[in-house]
């Protein structure tokens, strides 16, 4: 996978920061589609995964959590470098993963209700992004079988939406392959699969590095399997120091319980530099 050119990062920015949201048209392949949309089968058949059980999350979707701990197949997904390059841009280069799930929209599946993804923090609007949704188009994202629908700007808004809302929103149509991140103070809404055919995506979820993440990785992904990952997906997962000084365990980095190498601490990290400093003198 190759890294996105500084400028068009800040072009995808700037429509970020204007609209709330923005399209990375045609980001992954074909065969990168093929493998993720199998990978997704093969895991709902092999666990027995059925419809979700609260109308929000859909009584017609099929939506699989943590899905690191399922299949290799997922662990790029969060590491996508044109994705998290703009996300660490918008956020900081300490942000985390706060969920990796399958959204498979069944035929039949209804439309959500409006709303807004931190509308339960109690925290003054406008703000800067807490979170980021990555969508990812498995399917061709239409009007017809359930495209994400959008109230543009709205994330600059001085309040949330009363829940469930009748406004004008925008169907955010896209391309399988194609990814789209949007901010989760954004009005928005799922949309309804009126088609006779199953719609796919995943929701890769980043937060800034001191929030809590949606779904508790370090728990819900054995230790092992978490032993396997990518440094930076460790990272990403919560195995690490934010700031070198949030999350450590007794001083120590997290992710030595990984058996890779911690990083300092914030205050070893001063010592060092007196030191240093001592020493230049």
């Amino acid at each position: 996978m190759t890294t996105s050119p500084p400028g068009q990062l800040t072009d995808w920015k700037q429509r970020f920061e204007r609209d709330g949201y923005v399209v990375l048209e045609d980001l992954i392949t074909p065969d990168q589609v093929a493998m993720l949309k199998e990978a997704l089968l093969s895991v709902e058949e092999r666990n027995g995964f059925g419809y979700a059980k609260t109308s929000f999350e859909g009584f017609k979707t099929v939506r699989i959590n943590n899905l690191l701990a399922y299949d290799e197949a997922f662990w790029s997904v969060p590491l996508q470098p044109s994705v998290l390059g703009l996300a660490e841009l918008l956020l900081d280069r300490e942000l985390l993963l706060s969920s990796l799930c399958s959204l498979t929209l069944g035929p039949g599946q209804t439309a959500q209700p409006l709303h807004e993804d931190t509308q339960q923090l109690t925290l003054p609007r406008p703000r800067p992004p807490l979170a980021l949704n990555a969508m990812w188009a498995l399917s061709d994202f239409t009007e017809a079988n359930g495209a994400t629908r959008l109230v543009p700007g709205s994330h600059k808004l001085d309040h949330s939406p009363a829940y469930g809302a009748q406004v004008e929103t925008v169907a955010a149509t896209m391309r399988s392959g194609s990814v789209m991140l949007f901010d989760s103070a954004l009005w928005h809404m799922g949309g309804a699969n009126t088609t006779d055919e199953r719609r796919y995506a995943l929701s890769c979820y980043y937060c800034a590095g001191w929030m809590r993440q949606q779904e508790n990785l370090q728990l819900g992904i054995p230790r092992q399997t978490a032993a396997k990952f990518p440094r930076r997906l460790q990272e990403l997962c919560g195995y690490g120091i934010y700031k070198g000084q949030y999350g450590h365990i007794e001083n120590h980095d997290p992710i030595e319980l990984l058996g890779q190498e911690g990083r300092p601490t914030v205050w070893e990290a001063t010592d060092r530099k007196l030191q240093q400093r001592a020493a230049d003198n």
